[in-house]
């Protein structure tokens, strides 16, 4: 089964209702997981960036309540799907640490060595983000996953650009990163497109589909143009969906719905339908 996790961003406005009602869609869409982002903005930029720009400072309404953090864990529980939250502090590690079911890193920060062996030694399952990096970066930041307590890590291959134009995909650095690293490997998706979603799984393995969701045009980033609406996404899950399904067991032999026809085929003695035991009885 593939993984499919709708992170929440800064869609939410800090309203809790809202953020039940991300959950509850996530769940509605056929995802396994929902994943929101904890972060402080002044443990996010440089004091230098925050004094400059008015436009990082106002991302402060975006943070998530830390008071959020059980309702959210226990309403994804009840609703029968998988919370994550991505830490962008070291102490954030430790204050999610009751309520995921496992940590996700962003790309951003796959050089912060720290975070990572902070997310690994907690023993819970990691998935990183591996976009702007380069392989040597990415087997490091392996590395110090395993060496601290994550034998398993999962890599998701992104191109962070938010929306990614489809042709900057580059879909098949999936097979790279499984192929240099024996890691499982998914895609984070920025590009909004079913297509990339499909040839992501069907032609290149990935097991995890990540993407970002928004409930009605209204979030922080929908503007941006790399969230999907719950009505697409649920239609693109259910198509990769059928698709699995259609692979079958490989064995070459008559399926049940195929059944009725066989004795329809042409008979090998006259070259015509239906066979000849039949011909008599039929009515």
């Amino acid at each position: 089964m593939i993984k499919f996790i709708a992170e929440v961003s800064s869609n939410h406005h800090r309203d809790l209702d809202r953020s039940f009602e991300f959950i509850r869609a996530t769940a509605s869409a056929g995802c396994q997981a929902v994943k929101f982002q904890l972060f402080k903005i002044d443990r996010l930029f440089a004091p230098e960036i925050l004094e400059r720009s008015e436009k990082h400072r106002r991302r402060k309404e975006w943070e998530l309540p830390l008071e959020f953090l059980p309702e959210l864990a226990a309403c994804a529980k009840t609703s029968g799907i998988e919370f994550s939250c991505t830490p962008f502090y070291l102490e954030a590690v430790q204050e999610l640490e009751p309520y995921v079911d496992f940590y996700k890193v962003a790309s951003y920060e796959l050089l912060w060595e720290d975070l990572l062996a902070s997310c690994a030694a907690t023993g819970k399952p990691v998935i990183l983000s591996t976009g702007m990096a380069t392989m040597e970066e990415i087997n490091r930041a392996v590395d110090v996953l395993r060496r601290n307590g994550c034998p398993e890590p999962v890599l998701l291959h992104c191109t962070s650009a938010y929306p990614t134009p489809y042709g900057d995909a580059n879909l098949s650095a999936i097979e790279t990163l499984r192929r240099e690293t024996g890691c499982a490997v998914g895609w984070s998706d920025h590009t909004v497109e079913p297509a990339v979603i499909q040839r992501a799984v069907h032609r290149w393995g990935a097991q995890v589909v990540e993407f970002h969701l928004d409930l009605d045009g209204q979030g922080e980033e929908y503007g941006a143009g790399h969230c999907w609406l719950p009505g697409q996404i649920a239609e693109v899950i259910g198509d990769v969906r059928k698709g699995l399904d259609a692979d079958g067991s490989g064995v070459k032999e008559p399926v049940a719905s195929e059944l009725p026809d066989r004795l329809w085929r042409a008979d090998p003695l006259d070259g015509l339908r239906p066979m000849k035991q039949i011909r008599g009885q039929w009515r």
